[in-house]
């Protein structure tokens, strides 16, 4: 397995090894103790996977009293993966990192607690599943819009498929609640 830095201090890529042969291939997408030599998580509470269509955007989204580390890869498809450091105080606040996940690439992204997190779904379906370090808790979900234009993501689209909770999220200036960098 190799993992590699990105601009953004503990987002990483992760590229496993893939095991191919005639019958297809084969790779560990997690083993506790080999990301654990890693300096990686070896511990989530929960596993969630997502079906979604073309031009979905699904986030910004971020925990507080329940922060989540989260672990993305992409079973089917392919997905612009989106980590935007949110950290108040943070050398890097305001700066995000894309990643191209796809199930031909088999590339994870390591999203550490603190960060918000969004993909698009470029493919016709995907199937993302996503390991986090915290459980999920209704009542401490935040986000920021996908259309702020001081981050100005380039997300590839003007109009894409969101939930109505998506559509209402503030801007990052406008977000009352974000978590301070430690």
């Amino acid at each position: 397995m190799i993992v590699e830095k990105t601009a953004i201090p503990g987002v990483v890529e992760i590229y496993p090894d893939v095991f191919n042969d005639e019958r297809g291939y084969f790779f560990e997408s997690f083993r506790d103790t080999t990301f654990s030599d890693k300096g990686l998580p070896s511990i989530f509470r929960q596993v969630n996977q997502a079906s979604s269509q073309k031009d979905v955007i699904r986030g910004l989204h971020y925990q507080l009293e329940y922060p989540q580390g989260k672990l993305i890869r992409v079973i089917s498809g392919r997905i612009r993966d989106v980590a935007v450091d949110i950290r108040k105080r943070s050398p890097t606040y305001g700066h995000y990192e894309i990643s191209q996940l796809t199930d031909k690439n088999n590339k994870m992204l390591y999203i550490p607690e603190g960060f918000a997190h969004g993909y698009i779904v470029e493919s016709d379906l995907a199937v993302v599943e996503y390991k986090c370090t915290d459980i999920y808790v209704p009542d401490d979900q935040f986000g920021i819009n996908w259309k702020d234009s001081e981050l100005n993501i380039p997300w590839g689209i003007s109009t894409p498929i969101l939930s109505e909770k998506d559509k209402k999220l503030p801007y990052l200036k406008e977000q009352k609640y974000l978590p301070t960098y430690k």
